[in-house]
């Protein structure tokens, strides 16, 4: 694991999402792709059929999938476009090649999850999601703010953090920003999609033997003073899972909203 921030430890991981306490305390999580199209997508679905708060994004300038050849890409709009869309337009362009390569199986698993593929640059951290009540993960997302970031592959990290910073941290508030460099096919997805539940369900539990330590109003509130215990165990938190997880190279930093 790379580490912008800190060293690494070791502890066991905590099962199906529970902290040893049996608190049913959940950080908030993030998944980011490029197009907020597979990986992303599921991230999202594992964490919240882990009972995770979560959302996602993709940081592109365009939903970009793949199309009849490799110059003839299918392009949508971010924040405009439905995944039931995508999928209906895509059955009927040609329902053989998108079956045959996935896309439609994808699409039609993301429009249960949610409406319609969002930008991260767009999000306006700390505004009320009042219209994302039906998402999957979105108990617990009410108020607009994550604590984990995970993206997916290293272009998306660095435009994470490079949009964290040109913000500049108006919310005065941590967030750990976590790449897992994840091959953008279905079969790699889905085994970063349970890598991500096990770094959860790791970071969850020292979240809150933290949260007991300074007490609930403190942590919750997400200030660098009621947040700094745990901040300071993620890196080891991080490479303990990295070596249950070798195969999927992790990034780290601590970032502000």
């Amino acid at each position: 694991m790379e580490a912008a921030n800190g060293a690494t430890g070791s502890s066991k991981p905590p099962q199906n999402g529970q902290n040893e306490g049996g608190s049913d305390f959940k950080l908030k999580f993030c998944t980011v792709c490029a197009s907020n199209q597979n990986r992303s997508m599921e991230g999202h679905l594992r964490l919240a059929e882990a009972k995770f708060p979560v959302i996602s994004f993709g940081t592109g300038s365009l939903v970009r999938l793949p199309g009849p050849s490799i110059t003839q890409p299918n392009v949508y709009k971010f924040n405009e476009t439905s995944y039931d869309g995508i999928y209906r337009e895509l059955e009927e362009k040609d329902p053989r090649l998108y079956r045959a390569n996935g896309l439609l199986n994808m699409l039609n698993r993301n429009r249960s999850i949610k409406w319609g593929p969002e930008r991260w640059q767009d999000w306006q951290v700390g505004v009320p999601r009042l219209k994302h009540q039906k998402d999957q993960g979105s108990q617990g997302m009410e108020g607009g703010v994550a604590d984990i970031v995970i993206t997916c592959e290293e272009r998306c990290w660095d435009a994470v953090v490079d949009d964290l910073l040109a913000r500049g941290s108006p919310l005065n508030r941590p967030v750990h920003v976590i790449n897992i460099d994840i091959k953008d096919n279905h079969e790699e997805a889905s085994v970063g999609g349970k890598a991500m539940v096990d770094l959860a369900n790791s970071l969850n539990k020292v979240a809150a033997e933290e949260r007991d330590k300074i007490g609930t109003a403190a942590f919750d509130g997400g200030s660098a003073a009621g947040r700094s215990g745990f901040d300071e165990r993620v890196p080891e938190v991080l490479g303990d899972w990295q070596e249950r997880w070798p195969k999927l190279p992790a990034t780290w930093t601590l970032a502000w909203f």
